[in-house]
Formats: structure tokens, C-alpha cells, sequence
């Protein structure tokens, strides 16, 4: 494994932010840390990244322990914050020239690996400028760029798509893949469910500190256990009827639909053709019908509703 976390606690004072996480993501993996703000995310990041001592137990990241042989993980490991952090009185180049040299590379290499990133994250036209002249966005794809400087065995990647524009975000999701298609592991936090399922191999979901979830994304839509038919009538004002054949056919239809829309939660596909046998039955007219599978925004919502409310601090 190249990430190996048992029972990870981190206080913070009376705070307690991270309490017995444990986790383990295998070379060429993506795992994903989804959680509410305040959930001990970027706290565990942090951990692994070395920037910050767990209070109890330890982990092992490309097999050396982070508190132990933390310059060791750091030779292994890229990471970008919730937040920009380049210098912005250095050019764009000279940036990700500063931090290949202090990876190891020679000059030569720095340049070149400088210029390939520069290309990457679509920043080849402002290298020369600096840093401090660039946009937001700007300075997030060039923080980004710089975790990728290294090849790193390991990439920690906390909310990284956060600011940037929607082209931007997915020139980041083609990197990731081919990073990992190298045999990189990447560990991402986000607060973008799609992005989650986009790139996720698996997802660990936090809450107060603790693991609430843990599993693929077919894997946690599964528990959740329900799918939804939607149906379009073909009169729109036949839906008090629609909503009454349903219910004398023990389905429990959901309200608040648009207009000429049922919509009724189902546990197996076979709950299609009980959909179709009562409308049909009751005489009411369908234009179109779907089968949707719980999205993992759904998963998330269901989860996030049974977290117990979050401890008081002293």
C-alpha cells in the first residue's frame, strides 16, 4: 500500500478533529475524502503530508512513516493546498524552476520540466510574468502545476479544483488520469461530488472527525437502495389521479415534482413495470419514463442527514 493510516486522532485543544480514521490506498489508486467543512479533512492531509503530527497513532506513506521519516515522504510525495502558495515575486517559470531544483534536478532538467507543466496547465504565455500579476485561477494552476514537478509517487490534492473554470477543472481531471495511469496514487479532497466520480477509485466520507463511509461509488449508491422512476404524463392535469393510483398500488410517490412529473422512489428495477401497470391501469397517459440510480450527491445528502449533531467544545 502506498498510503496506511490506522486510527489517525489529531486535538486541536479540547478539539477533537480527526478521531480513529484509518485508511489504506494501493499504488496507482484514487481515493477521495469527502466530508462538510470541519469534517478533519485537510487535517488529514495534512498528517500525511508531514505538515502536521497526528496526536495518536501514526501512518506510513510510500512506506515510511510520517512522523519518523517525514524527509523521506517528502522525496515521494506532491501536494497542493486549499490555497495558492507560490512566490509571487518570481515569473511563473521561475517558479516551477525553484522547486525542481530543489527536487534535485540540474538546471537543464529544471527548465525543461518547467516548461512541460507550463504547457499542461495552459500558463505558457504568461511564464515570463510574475506570479503576484497573475488571476486567481492563474495562481491556482500554477500551485498545481508545482506538485507535479517531481513525479510524485504519492499526490495530495486538497479541494484542488476549488477557483478554477470549468475548462480548467477538466484539463486537471485528464492530468490526474494519466498521473495515475503512470501508477501515481493520488488522494483528493473536494467538495465537488462530481468530481468524486469523475476520478474516484473509492470515496471515504467524514464526518466530525470520524469515518462514516467507506466504499466505491457503485458500493455507496448501492446502500442507499433506491433509484427513482420519473414519468411524464401526458396531461398534465392528470396528476392527482397518477398520484392516487400509485399510492392504491403501495408505491409512495415524491411530491413537489413539476408540473405533468411523478417521480416515485423504488428499491428494484422491477418497480419500472409496477410504475407502468398503475398509471396504465388508472387510464393515465405516459409520454416519457425514466430509471434514474441514486447519484452520489444523493448518498452524500442521505449521510449528512444522519450525522449526529457535532460535540460541543469546551
Amino acid at each position: 500500500m502506498m498510503i496506511e493510516a490506522t486510527e489517525i486522532s489529531r486535538k486541536f485543544g479540547s478539539m477533537q478533529a480527526l478521531n480513529g480514521v484509518s485508511l489504506s490506498v494501493g499504488k496507482g489508486e484514487v481515493l477521495c475524502l469527502l466530508g462538510h467543512n470541519g469534517a478533519g479533512k485537510s487535517t488529514l492531509v495534512s498528517i500525511l503530508a508531514t505538515a502536521l503530527p497526528p496526536t495518536g497513532a501514526t501512518a506510513r506513506v510510500a512506506g515510511f512513516d510520517v512522523v519518523r521519516e517525514a524527509p523521506e515522504v517528502r522525496r515521494r510525495i506532491g501536494l497542493t493546498g486549499q490555497f495558492a502558495a507560490v512566490d509571487e515575486s518570481l515569473s511563473g517559470r521561475e517558479n516551477l524552476i525553484l522547486v525542481a531544483r530543489l527536487l534535485g534536478a540540474n538546471k537543464r532538467e529544471a527548465r525543461a520540466r518547467a516548461d512541460e507543466l507550463l504547457e499542461m496547465f495552459d500558463l505558457t504565455k504568461a511564464a515570463g510574468r510574475t506570479a503576484g500579476s497573475y488571476s486567481g485561477g492563474m495562481r491556482r494552476r500554477l500551485d498545481l502545476a508545482g506538485s507535479f514537478v517531481g513525479h510524485p509517487q504519492v499526490l495530495f490534492l486538497d479541494e484542488p479544483t476549488t477557483g478554477l473554470d470549468p475548462v480548467s477543472r477538466n484539463a486537471l481531471w485528464e492530468l490526474v488520469r494519466a498521473t495515475v495511469a503512470d501508477g501515481t496514487t493520488v488522494l483528493l479532497t473536494t467538495q465537488y461530488l462530481e468530481e468524486a466520480e469523475q476520478l474516484a477509485d473509492r470515496v471515504v466520507v467524514l464526518g466530525h472527525g470520524s469515518t462514516i463511509a467507506d466504499g466505491t461509488v457503485a458500493e455507496l449508491k448501492g446502500r442507499l437502495g433506491v433509484s427513482t422512476v420519473r414519468a411524464t404524463l401526458a396531461d398534465g392535469a392528470a396528476v392527482p389521479a397518477a398520484l392516487g393510483a400509485l399510492r392504491a398500488a403501495g408505491l409512495e410517490p415524491a411530491s413537489g415534482e413539476p408540473e405533468g412529473l411523478v417521480a416515485v422512489p423504488v428499491e428494484a428495477s422491477t418497480g419500472l413495470a409496477a410504475v407502468v401497470r398503475a398509471l396504465d391501469e388508472a387510464g393515465v397517459g405516459i409520454v416519457e419514463i425514466s430509471l434514474a440510480e441514486p447519484t452520489l450527491d444523493d448518498v452524500y445528502i442521505s449521510l449528512a442527514e444522519r450525522l449526529p449533531a457535532a460535540p460541543a467544545h469546551s
